[in-house]
């Protein structure tokens, strides 16, 4: 499939209110399965975006489709009003060179699951090396900026240690910190407690909820009800690769309208009690 070929599908209105992100009827296909099936999303800039659903629904690959680690085979990603992918030359629309996606990307910082981090790198070399490779920064403001952000987050005595010697909320706390270093516009976490033990899930969240109360545009990809239901502006009910239901927190978490919601919020509940 193709991406959107109109004249100015790289454009978008440059308006004071304008979206952070903007998605218009994303699909993806894997093979035979339709993974994303027409989504269709905005997200306000300081907006914290909460999506959750079952296993397989394509929360992870939308989540990956917004910053193009995965291409979308039809619509269009726009973050801050520039196009993913796509950009007009001569009047013609044309793919992106990697230089120019590169520069769109700086844009969206990612935290996974798994962390990610280079073992062989101490924690500030792991957090300065995108800036400085990257974005050219020279290596002493980078060093400063890391320092500051390692220090809000806790990890100030941390900077010489190895990936293998921190905890997994310590290395998951360095990946987000790796992430804003890069000055971000967007932040996206995709499951980001899943991987650690119940005790070190809070000190994530933390810092999840800190970005958010310092305006950072967020989407999160999370099970965590009581973190959506604190931190959330808005959640989305997604399954099956389509936007089931959104709304407010209070809304959707407490009295969905949907059934799909209410079984897949009940089954979460349960197991939570256990």
């Amino acid at each position: 499939m193709s991406a959107d070929r109109s004249p100015d599908a790289t454009r978008a209105p440059d308006t004071p209110g304008r979206p952070a992100i903007v998605v218009e009827q994303a699909h993806k296909w894997f093979g035979e399965h339709h993974v994303l099936q027409g989504v269709d999303l905005r997200v306000g800039k300081g907006e914290v975006l909460v999506i959750i659903g079952p296993s397989g629904s394509g929360k992870t690959t939308l989540l990956r489709c917004l910053n193009y680690l995965v291409p979308l085979d039809k619509g269009r990603v726009i973050i801050d009003g520039e196009v993913l992918g796509h950009h007009v030359e001569n009047g013609v629309l044309k793919r992106d060179r990697s230089r120019v996606l590169d520069r769109k990307r700086q844009q969206i910082g990612m935290v996974f699951q798994h962390f990610n981090l280079f073992p062989h790198l101490t924690v500030l070399d792991n957090v300065t090396i995108a800036p400085i490779k990257v974005k050219g920064m020279p290596r002493r403001e980078a060093e400063a900026r890391a320092v500051t952000l390692l220090e809000q987050v806790g990890l100030r005595e941390k900077i010489d240690r190895y990936p293998a010697r921190l905890s997994g909320g310590e290395r998951q706390r360095v990946a987000i910190v790796r992430a804003l270093a890069m000055q971000p516009k967007v932040m996206l976490f995709d499951e980001v407690t899943s991987a650690l033990d119940p005790e070190l899930v809070g000190e994530v969240l933390d810092v999840m909820k800190e970005l958010a109360r310092q305006g950072m545009t967020m989407v999160v990809v999370t099970h965590e009800i009581d973190f959506a239901r604190d931190v959330a502006d808005r959640v989305i009910f997604m399954d099956q690769g389509v936007l089931i239901e959104e709304g407010v927190p209070e809304a959707i978490l407490r009295n969905p309208s949907n059934e799909r919601t209410r079984t897949f919020l009940r089954r979460v509940m349960q197991k939570s009690a256990k």
